[in-house]
Order: C-alpha cells, then sequence, then structure tokens
C-alpha cells in the first residue's frame, strides 16, 4: 500500500507519542517533519493535553513542565490545549510549521486568560564564541524586570543589565553574549543593585557555551502567596561537540 509523505510523518509522530504516556516524548527521525516542544507556563491551569488535529501530541503536562521535541506534520494545522484526559479545549492556534524547524508551543498566563503562543527556536549555531540566549517573561505575579547575566568572580553590583524593563509577556528575542559561565539574577525593573539588594531571582552558576542557544522562561512560583520568580531553560541548539 502506498503512504504518501504526510501520512509517513504522522506514523512517526505516533511512534514518539506511544513512547511514554506523559511529559517528554521521544524524538524520531523524520527530515520532512516539523519539531515541537511544549511548555506549560500557566500557574493555575490544571494538566494539560496537546493535540494537532486529532493527534495526540503529549499528556497530562504540569505547570513548569517542559517536553522534549516531537515531530509532527508540517503545514497549517490546529494545535490545542485540552485539560487533561479530556477533549475539552483550553486554547488553539493554526500555526503554519515549515519542514525540518523547531517551534515551541508555549501555554501562558492564568486560567482565566490562557494564551497560546507558537514561537520558532533557533536550531542553527551561534556565532563563534557566542551564546544565544532567548527571554520570554511569562510571570503573571511580577511587574517588570531588570535580567543581569553576572559573570563568575564579579558582583552584581560591578555588572551592568543585559535587558531592562521586560514585561509580562515580552519575547526578548536571541540575544548574543560572550559564551562563558554566569549567574542568572533578576531584579524589579529600575533597581540599583547594592549589596543589600534582594533579587526577585538568583539561579546557579551556569555555562554558556559557545555556538549554544537557549530559551529562558520567567515564569511564577507555583504558590500564590510565594513571593519571587521561577526560571524554566529549555535547549535550542547545542554543537555536536559539545554532545
Amino acid at each position: 500500500m502506498f503512504l504518501n509523505p504526510l501520512h509517513l510523518v504522522r506514523l512517526a509522530a505516533a511512534a514518539a507519542i506511544l513512547a511514554t504516556l506523559t511529559g517528554c516524548q521521544a524524538i524520531v527521525s523524520s527530515p520532512s517533519a516539523s519539531q515541537v516542544r511544549i511548555v506549560n507556563a500557566s500557574p493555575d491551569t490544571p494538566g494539560i493535553d496537546i493535540y494537532q488535529g486529532n493527534d495526540a501530541v503529549a499528556y497530562n503536562l504540569g505547570f513548569g513542565a517542559v517536553t522534549s521535541y516531537v515531530p509532527v506534520a508540517p503545514g497549517v494545522f490546529p494545535i490545542s490545549a485540552a485539560t487533561a484526559g479530556t477533549r475539552q479545549v483550553l486554547s488553539l492556534a493554526k500555526p503554519a510549521l515549515a519542514p525540518a524547524t523547531q517551534y515551541t508551543v508555549l501555554i501562558g498566563n492564568t486560567a482565566a486568560s490562557l494564551q497560546q503562543l507558537v514561537l520558532k527556536d533557533q536550531n542553527q549555531p551561534a556565532p563563534i564564541g557566542k551564546a544565544a540566549l532567548r527571554f520570554i517573561d511569562q510571570a503573571t505575579r511580577t511587574g517588570p524586570v531588570d535580567i543581569y547575566l553576572v559573570p563568575t568572580g564579579r558582583p552584581l553590583t560591578a555588572v551592568t543589565p543585559t535587558l531592562t524593563s521586560i514585561h509580562f509577556g515580552e519575547n526578548t528575542g536571541y540575544q548574543n553574549i560572550p559564551a562563558g559561565i554566569y549567574t542568572l539574577t533578576i531584579l524589579p525593573a529600575g533597581t540599583t543593585p547594592a549589596s543589600t539588594t534582594t533579587p526577585s531571582y538568583t539561579g546557579a552558576r551556569t555555562n554558556y557555551s559557545g555556538t549554544s542557544a537557549r530559551t529562558v522562561i520567567l515564569i511564577d512560583q507555583p504558590l500564590p502567596t510565594t513571593s519571587g520568580l521561577q526560571v524554566i531553560t529549555a535547549d535550542d541548539y547545542d554543537s555536536p561537540a559539545a554532545n
């Protein structure tokens, strides 16, 4: 029986879905497939299932979950988020997905105002000696922020912000920074760092290697009564030599 390329892609995607029942899915090689990963950044939405048309892409994703890339059919198809275990649609988008291209489907905002963004990811190396970082603010309970990348051995007070006045919903696009080891630190916008400053977020020391690309998503703390931010980082590109 003859199967056209679209059917082959859908079969590959179905194989990935069957590999696991929750969270991240396995990647099946298919040069003509689009690659999609899902991020649940909505702090008060119950677990969600993701569908492309009638085909399941991911199951029961909780707040803060990031899937691996899943192959899906390229073209224009509805991508929907539904309450886990049901087909109750919470959000819907109809993006045009190109073959052999990576995308992030981001489910954000509160349940009452749920939003779905489809973002094209960088699957090519950053310039030599640089790392590409994209910041997306999905923290609903925090005002605008300044973002610092503090090099190892330097105090926050000696560093200028990498990005300033980033608001909820903002996507900074990829910023090429010198590769190196940094501590990601986030302050309320306009704050002048001092020795007594308490950041909204301070991460662990992280090596952003040359030519790599990352997406950094600012999200709420799980409990409404807990102040500050948390951050999830997704790997967009790594040099094959780094693996």
